[in-house]
């Protein structure tokens, strides 16, 4: 019994150790993010994979530009549509979450009271009649932009309780050794704009055929909207969801100060 109680203590402090080099790694690569540009996050090297088993080739669009070199429009607009509370929580905006988590709640209430009246209707049909599929409750999120780049950074896109807890230390990390400004530099080099398109020079370039820098307030605004989904959005970048809620948006960014 005792053998076994020593073996179960050991299995334990080695987990405990490797969790805590783990923690150290991300803390000495964040450091460095503090004066060196990162090449590439776990997202982009994910992304490329799929594309290289799916397409058998790389699509692949970045080019890394100072914050300077970003339009200030491009600032306000990805703060105002992603994360209004930007240059004030500290990493994480619980009032946001609890928020997307009351959405949630009520879309999974309805959902259910559809799929049980979809239910009955289809208990009164004829067998051969086909039904049709179950609702599913479509699940909002309220990640900040340092959430955002944390999961693109270094985690995976699967769901479960231990990725958010990384999720969240290693948002920690971020707001400590990095500026706010560092922070959203790093978001708007890195995050994705399109199928292999990356960054805020590549997008302005493929959209618009400016640099970053050259970006005016509707332009701007339209990219932001293009953020939550950009895959569905890249195919119709014009449609006019795009262009009504980037007027939104754009009435919301003269309130935005960026860092």
């Amino acid at each position: 019994m005792r053998a076994v109680l020593r073996a179960l203590w050991r299995l334990a402090a080695l987990f405990m150790l490797s969790a805590l080099a783990l923690q150290l790694y991300f803390v000495a690569r964040i450091g460095l993010m503090a004066v060196v540009d990162p090449q590439s996050t776990t997202f982009q090297r994910s992304e490329a994979w799929r594309l290289l088993v799916e397409k058998r080739q790389i699509l692949w669009a970045q080019q890394w530009v100072g914050y300077e070199r970003i339009s200030p429009q491009l600032k306000r607009a990805v703060i105002a549509s992603e994360d209004a509370e930007f240059t004030e929580h500290g990493g994480v905006d619980w009032d946001a979450i609890e928020k997307a988590w009351e959405r949630n709640q009520r879309a999974e209430e309805l959902a259910q009271r559809l799929n049980a009246q979809q239910e009955r209707r289809a208990a009164r049909l004829p067998a051969a009649k086909p039904v049709p599929p179950p609702r599913v409750a479509k699940v909002v999120g309220g990640s900040t932009i340092t959430q955002q780049l944390a999961k693109n950074l270094f985690l995976g896109s699967e769901r479960s309780l231990v990725r958010k807890g990384q999720e969240f230390a290693i948002t920690m990390m971020l707001e400590a050794l990095l500026s706010k400004q560092r922070i959203l530099e790093i978001y708007l080099n890195s995050v994705e704009w399109g199928e292999g398109l990356f960054g805020a020079e590549a997008a302005a370039r493929h959209y618009f055929h400016v640099p970053a820098q050259s970006l005016g307030t509707m332009q701007a605004a339209r990219l932001a909207v293009m953020l939550p989904a950009p895959k569905r959005f890249e195919k119709r970048p014009n449609s006019p969801y795009v262009i009504g809620r980037a007027g939104t948006i754009a009435a919301r960014m003269g309130a935005v100060d960026p860092p």
